[in-house]
């Protein structure tokens, strides 16, 4: 029987490995799986739609679903997610302590729409009090020149966004003390070969994040799965396809992170990590779909509205295909 072929762009996660080798297979679909840097995914998807499905920035497809013609819809897959307080970097030069310290300052955003600093912001917002627009936003390429927002943008005066120069780049910046921090996805190189010059505002991280997942539940979803809308729309049975296979290449991954007689990964403390994982988040410390999800994706779709990047607040119902919203029953 002839099935539907598919491109596929993702990053190589373990959680999409099987999907990869084609030890999974969506029913009814041939998927050609590309593993690329999620930065080219989303570049190539956002300016020229040449995948069919693809990994994307949550902010960036909350971003398109704006327009007038919104050329995606998104499954309630959720291939990367990250605690984001180890993401702000400050200048030592700033005399950047506590949160409060970055009102005021100029902070260096590789993209203003980029989710990782969305959440940033937001939590920032939400813990401690910092209003987005108390900073002065600073963007472009974080270790290379030239990176522009892969979407126009159209914000509210309030918020102050500045180009940085053609040749110029975030990280080099931050180390020169020519912004006082960073919000971002990537660590800067400078954190690491320049340790005097620049650092994390949360050192110790970890208890943090703990914390926070703790007393708000939030494990913050980074990207999502999004299909062409123009396929969808003639296949809408894809998006379920897609959606059972995901979960259950997840499922393979969750079993093989257990496995003590040979380490998945090169982490010498990998079942330790995964025993505290479970303990803390629960033995589905990554879940997908929708329930188990809104209370993420609704203070997700808030931070995006107060920050300026979408006129409205938008509603779970409209971002995801609704045919992942329930299953069968027998």
């Amino acid at each position: 029987m002839s099935r539907l072929p598919l491109s596929f762009a993702c990053w190589n996660y373990d959680r999409t490995e099987a999907l990869q080798t084609g030890r999974v297979r969506p029913d009814g679909i041939d998927l050609n799986f590309q593993a690329l840097d999620v930065e080219e995914t989303f570049f190539r998807m956002l300016r020229h739609r040449e995948f069919d499905v693809a990994e994307l920035s949550l902010s960036s497809y909350c971003v398109t679903l704006g327009r007038d013609d919104p050329p995606f819809v998104a499954i309630p897959v959720f291939p990367s997610r990250f605690f984001r307080h180890s993401c702000i970097f400050v200048s030592k030069a700033s005399g950047i302590e506590t949160p409060s310290d970055l009102v005021g300052k100029r902070v260096g955003v590789p993209e203003y729409q980029m989710t990782a600093p969305v959440w940033i912001r937001g939590i920032l917002s939400d813990e401690y009090g910092i209003d987005p627009a108390s900073v002065t936003y600073v963007t472009g390429g974080e270790e290379e020149p030239g990176r522009e927002e892969k979407l126009k943008l159209d914000l509210p005066p309030r918020f102050r966004v500045e180009a940085i120069g053609p040749t110029q780049t975030l990280a080099r910046m931050l180390a020169d003390g020519e912004i006082d921090a960073l919000h971002t996805a990537r660590a800067p190189s400078t954190f690491y070969s320049e340790p005097d010059k620049v650092a994390r505002l949360f050192p110790d991280f970890v208890p943090i994040e703990k914390a926070y997942y703790a007393h708000t539940g939030i494990f913050p979803i980074m990207h999502v799965v999004a299909i062409r809308r123009e396929i969808y729309e003639r296949h809408r049975w894809i998006a379920r396809s897609l959606y059972t296979a995901f979960v259950a290449a997840q499922r393979l991954s969750y079993d093989q992170l257990r496995v003590s007689a040979s380490l998945k990964t090169m982490l010498p403390w990998q079942i330790a990590a995964v025993e505290d994982t479970i303990a803390t988040m629960g033995a589905d410390w990554w879940p997908y779909g929708i329930e188990r999800n809104r209370q993420v994706i609704e203070t997700f779709t808030r931070y995006h509205h107060e920050q300026g990047l979408s006129p409205r607040r938008l509603t779970i119902e409209e971002m995801f295909a609704p045919e992942t919203f329930a299953e069968f029953r027998i």
